[in-house]
Parts: C-alpha cells; structure tokens; sequence
C-alpha cells in the first residue's frame, strides 16, 4: 500500500476531427466553483460545468456555452472575477471582458490593447468595496499598470516601470513578484520600490512565478531549486530541490506539486521530501483549485483532489512513517483548526504511539500514549497474565488484535524482551495513575500494577502501591499476594481498604512464623505503629496483650504515641500495665515528661516503679541508670508524696535517695548522717551538698557545710575528710567560725593552709568593697560636676516662648531643660524629650 496525497480523475476530453487537432487544443484553463474555461488554439473560449458530487475515476462534465473570439493566435490567459461575473481574457495581445456564463462581451469594458500578461487580486490600493485590482504587463513598453476593476468600467491608476520584459508575475496585495528574461524581481506597487532576488538561466518556457500562500511566492530558482520568497525579500523554508524540466509549479499545502513533460511529482511543504508520483503523459499546466490542482493536456483535463487528511495520517501510520505522520497531523491543525481534528489527532498519536511500542521505542511510545489521552486498558489488554479478566467488558478503539498475538509469541521465545515489556507497562501506568487518564479506570491500572509489581518483583513499588488509597480488588488482588508470599504488602492492602483486623492478624501470623515473607525486617515495629495509630479502641486491646508479651520496652507505644485525635483513657492503661512493670514505667515516664502530668499519683508511681526495679537490679551495672532517673525525679519534681516512697525505702540500701528525701523535708542533718556514716561515700556527700545550695542564699551553704563539718569532727576516721571539707570551701567558711568549734587538740600547723586562703579571701573581699565604694564616689562625683555646670548656664524665658513638647505656653516659674537646651515644662520631662 503505497501513500498517496492527491487521487486522480479525468475530468474532460476534447473531441475534434482529426484534422482539426492541432488547432482545437486546449491552451490554457481557469476554474470558479463547478464552472471551468478552456482556452484553445483557435481563439475559442469554452465554459464546462462539473457535477455537484463525483463518484469513481471518470466525472462526467456538461457543456456550456462557447465563443470563437477569431480565427487566429491563441487564448493565453484566462481568469474569472465572480464579483461581476466578469470572464477576462489574454488573446491577441488584449484583455477581453466576458460574462462568465453566457460568455458575451461586456459592452462598458472596451478591450485592454498592448497587454502580454495579466494577473487579478484583491484590491489594496483603493478603498472602495465594488471593485477588483488587476495588473498587466505592456508588449510595447517596460512598464507594469494597476488597473481599478468595476462591474462596468476599468481604470489605469498606476504605473510602475522596469527595466526588463516580464516574463511571468504573482500578486499578493501590493506585492508584484516579477520574473524576466535573467532575472526575479519584488515591486512595491504602492512605492513603486523594487528589489532585485536573485538571476536565472531558464528558457522563457521554464520561468514561472505562483503564490505559495499569504505573502510568500514559489520560484523556479537557478541550478533546479524551488525558492520561497516572502513579499519582504527573505526565504523562510529552505529551498526544494526538483528535476530540472519542470514546467510549472503550485502550492496545495501542505504540499508542492511540480508538472514535467511525462509526470506530476508531488512535495511536502514540512519535509521537503518527494511523496508522489501520477504519470501524466503531455502535460502542459496546471492551476489551482480550493481543494487540489487541474492538469491539462493538449485533449485532456484532469483534477487532483487532496485526500482527505485523516487518511492521509492513517495510511502514513499503517505504513509507520510514524514522524511523517505526527508533522502532517500538527501542521495541518495550525491551517484548519477543526474540532474534529482533535479527536483524530489522539487517535494518530495513539497509533504512532503503537508503531514505537512494537518497536521497543519505549520513551518514545509512552509520551505518545499520554499525549493521545491512551486509555490505560488498551496496553493492559495486551497483556493477558497482568488483566485477568479485568479488562473483558471494555471494548478496544485500536485494532491491535494481530501485532498483540505476534507480541505474546515474541513474549514466550524470548522472556528477556517480556521483561522489557513489563517493565514499559509498569512505567506507564505509573505516570497515568492519578491523572485524568488513569483515573477513568483506576481499579484496572491499580489491579494490574499489583500484578505487575508481584511478578518482577518489585517490593518497594508494590508496597508503596498498596499503602495508600488504591482501587485495587481484594477478590483479584488477595490470591495474587499469598501466591507471591508477600504477606507483609497483604496486610497493607487490608490497612488501606479499611480492614485493620484482618491487616494485623496478617501481621502478626508473620511475627509468629506462620507466614514467611521476607520482604520486610521488622513486622513487629510495624504492628506497634498501626497500633499506636489507630483510632478503633478495640481493636488495640484485642492486640495489647500479644504487643507486650513480645516486648515491653517498644510494645508500650501502643500507648504513648497515640495521635491526639485518638487518646485512651490513661486509668484503663495504667490497670492494663499493672502485669508489665518495665512497660508500666515507660508509660509513667511518658506522662510526666512528655504530657507533663503534675498528678500526685503518678509522680508517686513513678518513683515507686524507679525504687523496685532498682532494687531488682541491685547486682547489675543497669541499676545505676534506674538510681539516676530516681534521684532525678526526687530532687526536681514538686508532686510526689515523700512520705510513701521514704517508707518504701527507709529499710534498703539506697541511702543516697534516702538522703534526698530527708533533705525535701529540710532534715537535712540527719540526711548528712544517712550519707557519711550508711553510705560511706564522701563523694555523694560534695554532690548532696551541692545540689541541695542551688537556688539558696549563701548563708544557707554556709549552714550547711557547718552542719556536715560536725559531723566529721565527731569521729577521729573523718579528720581529714575535715580538712578537705575546710581547705575546698575557704570561700563559704569564716575563720572565726570554723576556730569556735574545731578541738583544741588541732594545732595551728594542721590549720595553717585553711587559715591562709581564709585570710586571703577576707583581705580579697575587704579590698573589693573599698574598691566598688571608691568607684561609687566617682561616680557621685562626676554627676555634681554636671549639677554644678548646668546650674551655672542662664536660659531666657520669652512671655511668647512655648514648651517644646506641647507647644503650649509656659504659665509657671518652673521649667526643664534638655541637653540641647530646649525648653519644656517639668511634666512633659520624660525618656521621650530628652
């Protein structure tokens, strides 16, 4: 099957004697509508009305009228002007006018003498309605002439001169494009300017000019070239290469179409390449028509009519001239923007799509389908292990049955190229998904790239598929996963379709080995997140019980990161936790730090918790980190009831949080006892006294280290943590004090470093305060020299002198000065006015 661009029709064969044939043939043609003239070789115009339908390769015509005009030279030119029904003709070196369909001379337009060519526009240069321009060419001078056309009278109302013969001529509104002997030329009718294009080498035969559309003309150019020529003098396409004996030219577009002695070879306008042939044996012309050319010969004429566009795009994609087929569809909407076009062209991109599809043009293929608006079912169709039944109600648009059964042979030889395919539907799908596209049929798409993703393997895909809001069918779907074992993404589709009990049974089968699926590492955590999230009380419950039987420590989140749209009552949890101690703890943690809770009851719990696991932990290195919490927790929180957790441990070893809660109820000597002579460990001691001064006055840590220095001096083994105690704190310590209740048995010697540094620390604190004084007599000093010289400066007080801030008028012996010396009264003094 071979493209074709234009279909031909023989439209009319003149009949003569034989004798006759050499001086009947035709010459020259013009058509309007459903009329055409011929003009022949004897002087002899006929008119030829052409049916209103046509139907197969043979038009059968009807005769009109025709007149002899003389017995000699032939009719050259002929064109219609349908405005006045005016038929004007080129013979014997005149323009005739004729009526257009009884073809009798117009009486009120006298001939045109002296005239070699002629061609008729639209008129630019006048603004009268009622009339046509026409330009001829003089046989006798170098001069081209603008004649104004009526119904009844035709006028010169301009000249333009050359300076050689035409030879041929185009018009395009004020635009002659002319060529002579050796030459094209542009003329600007209206400035009577001209531009030389460019020279030629043709015989008079050859040299042609004709319009190439709106303000672009065709010229035969030297060495066989097809120039575009704008009316400005530029060439916008580039030029066509064409054989070397055309004979005439003309634009249909989007193509060219170029009449030698034997054919009639047809041009693409877009791509400048040769598309059609139509063997026409003796051609002499061609002309245009509104929808193809007429060819005629010395005896026949013949019409090439375009074939439709839509045709002309499929038969180019049948083909799988693909890009061809693409260009022709874009250009021709640029041309004819027709709804009905729009339609087509998915239709077009569509099947393109297909031909890069088969080709494993993959990119290519799949932004054809989106931009065809491709509905995803017809490439699911083609895979018949991804629909499944899916697609079975919809009915396809592309006829792609054959190529889809040639593809699934291809597909089970070759399992490389499947996976290739696969791979494309998966890509595609996946673009569509969510569009206006995809969404026309989104259970299909989601379905299929379930299967899709569960067949390549594709985990991270199929996981994120079914987590979200999807359309896929459990019915489908499900079999497909445990087929797979991808029981994890199972339980994920269950979630998404609203089925949480099922998804976590699922889950937690996985957890307990009754399913292996080894796409995802910790089921577990994820379970304790669904959880943690979800807003059915119920079914958190049913499933608390296996969460902290499996652990604790993460199992407790099902509590403590619920969303706040979806709190559980804390008192239900608590009695829950009753039976998890380390979850129990967790969640206590959880209140106070976290949701800040100030209730006695579980500060108290909480402390009560630190105790007994600390105490079940006594041996290992991890009741250290318990102790820490549980100190911290004594010394900073405001909420707990001392006296239940003393009596919890009065009895133990924890001497330290002993010594703390002692201290929170200010005994605070007894809770030094507890920690010198229980705990034996000075250390614990420097830090109690440390943590207990924060936020004290010093007179309150002086007491203090008064209180713990008595304690080392009643027994003989704590001297020298006395000494410490005195030669770290000299700063706190005064001598006087510290002598009153040492023993006598102490010699100076022992004290002699304590004395030292507390005499230099007194010394040091005596010369600060006469420092800080002195500084504060300078300072009281320089504010009287101020006082001193403001009092000395004078200020006049006009009676029409008004306060600088309120611009009222001073009505009392007392005003304010700033330091600019503006004047206001004492009460407007402020920040703001000085």
């Amino acid at each position: 099957m071979a493209f074709r661009a234009f279909t031909q029709t023989h439209l009319y064969e003149k009949q003569a004697a034989l004798k006759e044939k050499d001086k009947s043939s035709i010459q020259c043609i013009e058509c309007y509508d459903q009329n055409v003239y011929i003009g022949t070789r004897d002087a002899t115009v006929q008119h030829l009305i052409l049916p209103n339908s046509t139907n197969g390769d043979q038009i059968k015509t009807r005769d009109g009228k025709v007149r002899k005009l003389g017995s000699s030279n032939h009719i050259v030119q002929l064109r219609v002007v349908p405005l006045f029904n005016h038929l004007l003709v080129l013979w014997d070196r005149s323009v005739t006018a004729l009526n257009m369909f009884s073809l009798e001379p117009v009486p009120a337009l006298k001939k045109i003498q002296q005239v070699s060519l002629f061609e008729v526009c639209d008129s630019a240069l006048i603004s009268q309605k009622a009339c046509v321009e026409m330009v001829t060419s003089s046989s006798r001078r170098k001069v081209i002439r603008i004649h104004v056309v009526g119904v009844d009278r035709w006028e010169v109302v301009k000249e333009v001169p050359l300076l050689q013969d035409p030879v041929a001529l185009a018009v395009d509104g004020t635009c002659l494009c002319v060529a002579t002997s050796d030459r094209y030329l542009l003329c600007d009718v209206s400035t009577g300017r001209s531009q030389e294009l460019f020279p030629h080498t043709h015989s008079r035969q050859r040299v042609f000019v004709t319009s190439a559309g709106r303000g672009e003309f065709l010229l035969n150019g030297p060495e066989s070239l097809g120039m575009f020529v704008m009316k400005t003098g530029i060439c916008q396409r580039p030029p066509l290469q064409w054989p070397q004996e055309v004979l005439a030219a003309r634009v249909c577009f989007p193509y060219i179409l170029t009449l030698q002695p034997q054919v009639l070879s047809v041009y693409s306008v877009l791509d400048q390449q040769h598309k059609q042939t139509v063997s026409l044996r003796g051609a002499k012309g061609l002309h245009s028509t509104s929808d193809g050319v007429l060819v005629f010969t010395e005896r026949d004429i013949f019409s090439l009519r375009l074939v439709p566009f839509k045709e002309q795009i499929q038969t180019l994609v049948r083909l799988e001239r693909v890009e061809e087929a693409l260009m022709l569809l874009d250009r021709v909407q640029e041309r004819h923007p027709l709804d009905t076009y729009k339609e087509l062209q998915k239709d077009i991109t569509c099947l393109a799509g297909y031909v890069h599809y088969y080709q494993q043009g993959f990119s290519e293929a799949k932004d054809l389908f989106i931009k065809g608006g491709l509905d995803p079912r017809e490439i699911i169709r083609l895979y018949p292990d991804i629909h499944c039944g899916q697609c079975e109600d919809f009915q396809s648009q592309l006829d792609q049955e054959n190529k889809a059964r040639d593809l699934q042979v291809l597909w089970q030889e070759d399992r490389n190229t499947l996976h290739h395919y696969l791979v494309f539907l998966g890509d595609f799908l996946r673009t569509v998904r969510g569009t206006e596209q995809g969404l026309k049929c989104s259970r299909e798409v989601d379905c299929a790239l379930l299967r899709l993703y569960a067949e390549l393997g594709d985990d991270e895909n199929l996981q994120q598929l079914v987590a979200f809001s999807n359309e896929c069918r459990l019915d489908h779907c499900v079999p497909v996963l445990e087929r797979h074992n991808r029981y994890f993404t199972l339980g994920s589709l269950y979630k998404s379709h609203g089925n949480e009990n099922d998804a976590l049974m699922t889950w937690v089968k996985i957890v307990n080995g009754a399913h292996r699926d080894p796409t995802c590492s910790d089921v577990y955590g994820h379970i304790v997140w669904t959880l943690s999230q979800l807003k059915d009380s119920d079914a958190v419950w049913k499933f608390a019980d296996w969460t902290l039987q499996k652990k604790q420590e993460i199992g407790v989140q099902i509590f403590s990161r619920r969303p706040p749209d979806a709190p559980l009552e804390t008192q239900d949890v608590l009695a829950f936790l009753e039976k998890y101690p380390l979850a129990m703890l967790l969640y206590l943690e959880f209140l106070i730090h976290e949701m800040k809770s100030e209730e006695e009851r579980h500060h108290s719990r909480l402390a009560l918790a630190y105790v007994a696991q600390a105490l079940r932990k006594e041996e290992e290195t991890s009741s250290m980190k318990t102790r820490g919490k549980l100190q911290q927790l004594l010394w900073e929180s405001e909420f707990f009831d001392v006296s239940v957790v003393y009596e919890r441990i009065k009895s133990t070893t924890l001497h330290v949080e002993k010594a703390i809660l002692l201290g929170r109820v200010g005994e605070y000597a007894q809770a030094l006892q507890v920690l010198v002579h229980q705990e034996r460990d000075l250390k614990a001691v420097q830090a109690f006294c440390c943590r207990a001064s924060q936020n004290q006055d010093s007179q309150f840590r002086q007491n203090l280290l008064i209180t713990l220095l008595q304690i080392y001096l009643r027994s003989e083994d704590l001297t020298n943590a006395a000494m410490d105690l005195l030669n770290n704190n000299t700063q706190v310590f005064t001598a006087e004090n510290v002598i009153q209740i040492l023993p006598d048995t102490w010699s100076v010697q022992l004290l002699s470093q304590f004395l030292v540094a507390s005499l230099r620390q007194t010394f040091h604190q005596s010369r600060m305060a006469s420092l800080q004084k002195a500084l504060s007599q300078v300072e009281l000093m320089r504010h009287k020299v101020i006082w001193m010289q403001t009092t000395k400066t004078k200020f006049k007080l006009d009676k029409e002198q008004k306060c600088k801030v309120c611009q009222r008028d001073f009505a009392e012996p007392q005003f304010a000065c700033n330091q600019r010396g503006e004047m206001m009264h004492t009460r407007c003094c402020g920040p703001s006015s000085s």
